[in-house]
């Protein structure tokens, strides 16, 4: 347990935008599903070792989850994989786990144990320094260091590493920039302050300085020959602050250098927070994320909600399995955060799916659907021209 707020519960004032929420209709427009071509359930599974890239479902979502990895949210082991999914009562085609850069590491052990369990491993890859606290400010892993150069040796060696691993890897770099609680946060690198225009349009120093941190390590990493790794835009689901210059598409750094678009979309996490049913978090955001690419896959990285009666948590999670399929149907990976923590004010947040046996049932029965794939598929990977 962590000794401050711990790592990815900070989403006061997006909740407590929610009043102005209730005064929109949740629009799907721009969010069609444009996945032909991939998988399907009978996809047969080829040998991972090979030179393969993971395939998106055409017809379903992969399951995932993070399983409660403690500190630094990076202590992957065997025995959680397979407690949460005899939990569950379905494996996991993906774990998602923090890979900070605090760590100057490539977590070679930890994706070996992800791979040998059979999943796909999500790296939330963040410029980040011990002891990893939100609401800080930047570190020495500052946006203007990494772009000049002072960090490159170490991106060079984490990209040989992920080249030899070899196998396919989901990666998010500087995620939920659009917030400000974590140090590479546009409000802490000038903000809405306009630098200049493109296409008739402003742009704002913090969302420009994020794009170009964000390419310079995608570039580095490429340059490295490290191709497996599959790359991640992932915000949360309302802005905070929640202005124009703040939006999704100000940090978007272009379709060349993203593979799929990520969202976070949680539920109520704490007591002074108000209730909010999982279609009020995220119809809004996922449109709006919809529009940055017509085609690319949409994960929702991170979703969960706490137990706070007599807000019915069973009826959210039940909402968001049974909704995934009709009404957000680009969602191609799903990945619940499994956790519990002691919060400042001595409550607690528990997002654990075993938070209470109803639960824990909506949770198994929504994950049971067949729609939910539990096991990654991969194709062979084009040869390079």
């Amino acid at each position: 347990m962590l000794p401050v707020a711990p790592l990815r519960h900070r989403r006061l004032a997006p909740l407590l935008a929610l009043a102005l929420l209730l005064l929109l209709l949740p629009l799907a427009g721009g969010c069609r599903d444009q996945t032909g071509g991939e998988a399907t359930k009978k996809t047969t599974t080829v040998d991972p070792d090979a030179a393969t890239t993971l395939l998106m479902p055409k017809n379903g979502a992969y399951t995932g989850a993070y399983v409660d990895f403690g500190e630094g949210e990076s202590g992957v082991t065997y025995d959680a994989l397979t407690g949460f999914e005899q939990l569950t009562g379905k494996h996991l085609a993906a774990v998602a786990f923090g890979n900070f850069w605090g760590d100057q590491a490539f977590p070679e052990k930890t994706v070996r144990i992800i791979a040998n369990y059979g999943a796909v491993p999500l790296l939330f890859w963040s410029p980040w320094d011990k002891p990893y606290e939100e609401e800080r400010g930047p570190d020495r892993f500052g946006l203007k260091e990494i772009l000049a150069g002072k960090w490159d040796a170490y991106i060079d060696r984490w990209a040989d590493a992920a080249r030899q691993y070899g196998k396919p890897l989901l990666v998010t770099w500087g995620l939920e920039m659009n917030g400000s609680w974590f140090p590479w946060s546009g409000v802490h690198y000038g903000g809405g302050k306009v630098v200049g225009h493109r296409d008739g349009q402003p742009l704002y120093e913090g969302p420009e300085l994020y794009k170009r941190a964000y390419r310079h390590v995608v570039d580095r990493v490429r340059a490295r020959g490290a191709t497996n790794v599959l790359w991640g835009f992932h915000v949360n689901n309302f802005s905070s602050p929640r202005v124009a210059w703040n939006r999704m598409a100000s940090y978007y750094p272009g379709p060349n250098y993203v593979d799929w678009l990520g969202l976070s979309a949680y539920g109520k996490m704490k007591k002074s927070e108000g209730w909010a049913d999982f279609d009020r978090m995220m119809a809004e955001p996922y449109t709006e994320i919809c529009k940055l690419d017509p085609e690319k896959p949409v994960f929702l990285a991170e979703w969960g909600v706490g137990e706070f009666p007599p807000g019915d948590k069973a009826g959210f999670i039940a909402k968001a399995l049974g909704h995934m399929p009709d009404k957000y149907p680009r969602v191609r990976l799903a990945v619940y955060w499994h956790e519990r923590w002691e919060n400042k004010d001595g409550t607690y947040s528990n997002l654990r799916v075993n938070s209470s046996p109803e639960a824990l049932h909506a949770y198994r029965t929504g994950i049971g659907a067949p729609y939910w794939i539990d096991r990654p598929q991969f194709a062979p990977k084009p040869a390079a021209r």
